[in-house]
């Protein structure tokens, strides 16, 4: 496989597909979805459009499939970004027309269940990007985030190098959806204490390649991750879930990896802050400092016989909290280890 290209970026007043190729959750939360689209357009100055799944709650892998190949196919659109995630977009993927994806490359933008998508174009040569999501991040109670809305338009309209920056706050407790009244109140945010730093002082440069963790071990156990010499010198960025899974699974899942021989090809590994609350799961401010201690604790003694000499950053806010930092999937990243920075090339 040769290496991903950057697919042409749109610019302000373009038509941008708003796809559901994981879950319909539109169709349960208009509000917040309505809030997430015209903050596309107000902020951004992209026109959305949808597609017939977009808010179908119950609609088929195949139909999701032919909505995100024809955002794909439409010479008018210039980017296409996925609503939210889900738990079966690896049902999704098989039908989708790759002489299509790859004769009309596109910045696609998605996160969590969107790992499939990601994956799948990392495989066709396109880079993607991790993260965006319509409803959690466009659609954040109060007001936008601004870590979150000038790195996704950094993502969007720009090709150059952008400068990752630690959260000075950070928050994992969302709002209610089901309670409209909600998008009126700003999110619990706790102080942030930056980044954390493990392994050689020395820098990094490579090709990004992973996602949600949990999604990865699905696509492991399916098959459809690159071998290990396609990603030889990249750097593994990874997050989990607001299913939260435990340190144990955790542990297994990145030891799982390194017996596929897949950790021993990255010199780097950047991990997101793990998301510790659920509305099943409401920890509270100690338990979830501890949980993040306990994940960290875990990748480290998972990596210790397969990568030990990788260099290491925790807690980069890139996945399932607030705020979210846009990485480009399959694109260029600089892990400085010398002087503790991390840029991407959008």
């Amino acid at each position: 496989m040769t290496s991903p290209s950057y697919p042409a970026k749109p610019e302000p007043g373009d038509r941008v597909a708003v796809v559901s190729p994981s879950a319909g959750l539109p169709g349960f939360f208009p509000h917040v979805y309505e809030l997430g689209l015209r903050r596309l357009r107000e902020e951004f100055g992209l026109e959305p459009v949808e597609y017939p799944t977009t808010r179908a709650t119950g609609a088929g892998p195949r139909e999701r499939a032919r909505d995100l190949t024809s955002a794909f196919a439409d010479p008018t659109i210039t980017a296409v970004l996925a609503t939210v995630g889900g738990d079966d977009l690896i049902t999704v993927t098989p039908y989708l027309d790759d002489d299509v994806l790859r004769a009309n490359p596109k910045p696609y933008f998605g996160y969590s269940d969107n790992t499939n998508v990601l994956n799948h174009l990392y495989r066709l040569g396109i880079v993607a990007y991790h993260g965006g999501s319509v409803l959690a991040h466009l659609g954040r109670p109060g007001k936008p985030h601004p870590l979150t809305f000038d790195s996704l338009r950094a993502a969007l309209f720009t090709s150059g190098w952008y400068e990752l920056t630690p959260a000075p706050e950070w928050g994992d407790e969302p709002g209610d959806w089901r309670d409209p009244a909600s998008l009126a109140r700003e999110p619990e945010m706790l102080p942030g204490d930056g980044w954390r730093w493990q392994g050689p002082s020395r820098v990094v440069r490579g090709r990004t390649w992973g996602g949600c963790l949990e999604i990865l071990h699905w696509l492991m156990a399916t098959d459809r991750v690159p071998f290990a010499a396609e990603l030889a010198g990249s750097v593994l960025v990874v997050e989990t879930s607001n299913e939260l899974p435990t340190a144990r699974e955790v542990f297994r899942i990145v030891r799982n990896m390194g017996e596929r021989g897949l950790l021993a090809a990255f010199p780097a590994i950047v991990v997101g802050r793990p998301k510790a609350w659920d509305f099943d799961r409401p920890l509270s401010v100690p338990e979830r400092l501890s949980w993040g201690e306990a994940q960290r604790e875990a990748i480290t003694r998972a990596l210790a016989p397969y990568q030990p000499d990788a260099v290491v950053v925790f807690d980069v806010d890139l996945g399932h909290t607030d705020p979210q930092l846009i990485i480009p999937y399959g694109g260029e990243i600089r892990v400085d280890g010398v002087e503790r920075r991390i840029s991407v090339r959008y």
